[in-house]
């Protein structure tokens, strides 16, 4: 299966703009810029978009690694952060951290520990990334009952 989305940008780096358009309509020119990316602008960024990728991902990813542990998580709250930095002439992204909070009825510490670590190197969007990937884990109690 392929995704697509589509990115269009006029005039220079410092002043010029541009706008992102995915296939499936949910970001219909959705504009960005310089003052979006590397200031305080009101518009994405690709960093952005990458850490909503990755968070979504994962927690999806997580859910499939509960059900190996016979699970079902009541929510997963997922942040992603990534990190642009200078390095040498450009910029390079140098880190993707994850913050969890899950409630996960019946889950030891094990169950969760295993199932976030698995999430954490298999989800497909984490595979794509060639930076260092963090992840803090904290396992909520759960009121509900069930697996």
């Amino acid at each position: 299966m392929d995704r697509k989305a589509k990115a269009q940008w006029r005039g220079d780096l410092r002043s010029g703009t541009g706008t992102i358009s995915s296939g499936s309509g949910v970001l219909s020119s959705t504009p960005y810029s310089f003052r979006d990316r590397f200031e305080q602008g009101t518009g994405t960024n690709p960093e952005e978009l990458l850490a909503a990728a990755h968070a979504a991902c994962f927690s999806m990813a997580l859910s499939a690694e509960l059900a190996k542990e016979r699970l079902k998580a009541d929510s997963i709250e997922t942040t992603c952060a990534i990190t642009l930095e200078k390095q040498g002439d450009g910029f390079a992204i140098s880190h993707s951290h994850l913050e969890l909070t899950a409630k996960i009825p019946g889950a030891s510490e094990d169950a969760f520990n295993r199932a976030t670590q698995s999430a954490k190197e298999n989800c497909p969007v984490s595979k794509l990334y060639d930076t260092e990937i963090t992840l803090d884990a904290r396992l909520e109690q759960s009121t509900a009952s069930g697996a």
